[in-house]
């Protein structure tokens, strides 16, 4: 039933990380439920609320829901729960150790890292996204993938990055295909990439909570807005079904709130 699932998954045009959220959440239910019921259901859901954040549990509710459509139980679907919108950015990396943590990655010889770190900021890329660019959208100077629902979304690579990555690719002698790869010629793990970018962070004595790949695809958001006050185009360049997803990014982080209360509260 889970390898036809999947494949019903695959049909609908959904991601390989959200295939395998999905299926991973209809194996815990059916771990703890033999069977499909509204009261199984309703209380799996219950358990959900009860240990993980709101997010979390509505990615499980969606993997549920499309679960009940291809077993053909629509009428059993959940409802979503409400999230609270945060009012503030949380563990955004600052420019200032951005520019930090690169200089001592180019310093160390880390260029591999160097410019990982300096893709990710300088384009929105999430890290699946990331690890799909190849030395022919370097040279091209963009990446189209394919998103949820069969659309196209073009991630650009500035030509200041463009131009430098390829000289660094040259010197590798790398001519052709993906870029970022483990020393047995595979693509990098997304765990490992968070991994190393964290002992990094740590040796170079940066916050490690700031230091994770999203870090990056926040920071390019602030500073674009920040240069060029375009919330529609943002939402088309981070690939953002809704702008209201992007609307967050227009507030500042809770380090920010809080200097500004350091300075403006004397009283």
């Amino acid at each position: 039933m889970q390898k036809k699932f999947k494949e019903y998954l695959r049909r609908k045009n959904l991601a390989s990380n959200t295939i395998r959220s999905y299926s991973a959440t209809v194996e815990r239910f059916h771990f703890f439920y033999k069977s499909i019921s509204n009261a199984n259901l309703l209380s799996y859901k219950e358990y959900c609320v009860a240990h993980y954040k709101p997010a979390s549990v509505n990615i499980q509710i969606h993997a549920l829901n499309q679960y009940l459509e291809f077993r053909g139980k629509s009428d059993l679907k959940l409802k979503t729960v409400k999230v609270q919108q945060q009012r503030f950015l949380e563990n955004v990396i600052s420019n200032e150790d951005y520019q930090y943590f690169k200089s001592r990655m180019r310093k160390d010889g880390r260029m591999k890292w160097y410019f990982m770190v300096w893709f990710m900021a300088a384009t929105g890329a999430r890290i699946s996204e990331l690890l799909q660019i190849k030395m022919e959208h370097v040279q091209a100077g963009f990446i189209d993938l394919y998103t949820k629902g069969g659309k196209i979304r073009r991630i650009y690579i500035p030509k200041k990055l463009a131009t430098a990555a390829l000289e660094w690719l040259q010197d590798q002698k790398i001519e052709s295909g993906f870029i970022f790869l483990n020393r047995w010629g595979r693509l990098i793990s997304r765990e490992g990439i968070a991994t190393r970018l964290r002992k990094y962070a740590i040796e170079y004595g940066i916050d490690p909570k700031v230091v994770y790949p999203h870090s990056f695809r926040h920071l390019f958001a602030k500073n674009f807005l920040a240069k060029h006050n375009d919330i529609a185009l943002l939402a088309d360049l981070m690939g953002h079904e809704s702008i209201e997803t992007t609307r967050i990014y227009l507030r500042m982080t809770a380090g920010e709130q809080h200097n500004i209360v350091n300075k403006v509260v004397t009283w």
